[in-house]
This record gives C-alpha cells, structure tokens and sequence, in this order.
C-alpha cells in the first residue's frame, strides 16, 4: 500500500472513534470516486461518432447521454463502475442492426461526464430521467456496477421488458465488504460510512439498504432475466451473479462463460449475440399487439 493512502486509512480509522460523522463523510467520498477515468477506444470511436449526444443535470452534477436509431423501440445500456457508455458499443452496434434504438450514458465522473464522483442514487436518477425521455425500454443491458443500479431504478418504476446483466454486481452488502477488503478501514469507519448514506444519500428511503440489493423484491422487475458472468472474473465474484439467479429463480438463466474475465466479456461475440437475441425476442406486450390487428 502506498504510503499516502496508509495514511489517510489510519486517519479516518482513528477519526471514526472521534468524529464518526466526519469519518463516515471521508469514508463515502472514497467509496463514491472512480479510479482513474475510462478512455474512448479506437475500435469504439465510430459508433459514438454517430450517436445524439445530449447532457441531463441530476442532483447538480452532470451526465452525458447517448442515442442512436429512429427512437422505436429504445434498448438502455448501463456501464459499470470507473468506465463509460462506449464500452457497451458492441451491443448497441448488433441493436441497431435489429432496428432498435440504444440509449447510452456517461455518468458524473465517468467517461466524457465532468465530475469527480458519483453514487447510485444518481445512477437511479439518470435512468428515470432517460426513462421518462424515451418511455418503456425494450430491454435493458447493464455491466457490473451498472446492473446493480438498474434493479435499483428499475424497482421504482422504471419498465422494461427483459433484463440483460453482465458481470454484475448482485449485492451492494458484498460491494462494500469488498471496498473494506481493499482498503482496510475498519468496521467503525464502514459502519460510519452507512450512516453518512442513510442520512444524507438517502434520508427519505428507510431500509434503503434492503433496496440497494439487486435480490430485494425480485418479482417487482416482473421480466425475464438473462446473466452472464466469466468463472474468472478478478473484479466481481461469480457468487454474485449466483445470488442474482436463485433470487429471480425461474424468470432467470445465467450463463457462466470461461476466460473472459470482467472486461472482455464485453466483446466476446457469443455473449453479444446471445444477449441481443435475448433482448430482441417479442415481448408480451408486442404479441398482444399482433393478435390484436
């Protein structure tokens, strides 16, 4: 560990003894900042080049939004933690193909988006407000952090039709115990970090804990679920994708994949294809139109 953030761990563990309120502050800040910022790829730059680019201000901050096609039939991608809405360009490139309408975002401190930091609760926000944008998605295909986010929203009136999740995050309980993992603060200065979240991130949720987890109340997605996750993946464990499948039981397939780890899974041709055909499949909602000619 470097010396520096040594420091600044045996600071604030110290600190929570003190002056937990200002630990748990410190703590959150931490927690909430991306390392370092995901750059545009060569192989991803042509298909941004031709996306509606568009900003949305969401608790102050700002996010930078991204469509592509004619608006029918819209399809939301959701990046994950310290990357950006290009990374999923593989996806939107086989949607556009289909005919679809794919919706990217960058949010606050995450790709072309100014900012430092951000949180779920903005996450959330920056779904309801695409959401409201361009009404009920066809699907939505969320990576990591992201897919956490997305139940989060999509349990609060966001719709969709199906539910795509790709090395996700399943749990924001297993998302913090890895940050104490990493950083070594103590159970204090984590138990003071949740407070700091109870009464500012979210002082009118009660229980909002509950609701940070992508298990909490699965039958209010009401979609079918399709997971990927990579045996190897270094990032986030393949129980998480496990914890998601058994909560969503028979609406829900997960389909574990060898060598692709957290990041390449993105490209990989077959989970792009297997996802996409998923995603595209005729939704409930479109059979009934049909029998109704």
């Amino acid at each position: 560990m470097f010396p520096k953030a040594l420091l600044v761990r045996t600071t604030l563990n110290a600190a929570a003894y003190i002056t937990p309120a200002l630990a748990g502050r410190a703590v959150f800040h931490l927690f909430v900042r991306p390392v370092g910022r995901a750059r545009l790829k060569p192989v991803e730059e042509p298909l941004m080049a031709t996306a509606r680019v568009d900003r949305i201000q969401v608790y102050g901050k700002q996010a930078v939004t991204y469509a592509w096609g004619d608006g029918e039939r819209p399809v939301l991608l959701v990046h994950g933690w310290s990357s950006r809405g290009s990374r999923l360009a593989a996806f939107a490139e086989a949607l556009l193909a289909r005919g679809y309408s794919p919706v990217a975002f960058d949010a606050p401190g995450h790709g072309d988006a100014p900012g430092r930091a951000t949180n779920i609760v903005e996450y959330r926000e920056i779904i309801r407000r695409l959401h409201a944008r361009h009404g009920d998605f066809d699907a939505v295909v969320a990576h990591s952090f992201g897919v956490v986010a997305a139940l989060f929203a999509l349990r609060d009136g966001v719709r969709t039709d199906r539910f795509v999740g790709i090395a996700g995050v399943g749990s924001f309980g297993l998302l913090t115990a890895g940050f104490q993992a990493v950083s070594g603060f103590g159970g204090r200065a984590l138990g003071a970090m949740r407070r700091h979240v109870e009464r500012r991130l979210a002082p009118d949720e009660p229980g909002v804990w509950q609701h940070l987890d992508g298990a909490w109340r699965p039958d209010e997605l009401g979609a079918p679920v399709l997971l990927f996750h990579d045996e190897t993946d270094e990032m986030v464990p393949l129980a998480h994708a496990r914890y998601l499948a058994k909560a969503h039981g028979d609406r829900a397939r997960l389909v574990v994949t060898q060598g692709l780890g957290h990041g390449r899974i993105l490209t990989s041709p077959q989970v792009v294809t297997e996802a996409v055909e998923f995603a595209t499949a005729p939704a409930a909602r479109d059979i009934a139109r049909t029998v109704s000619r």
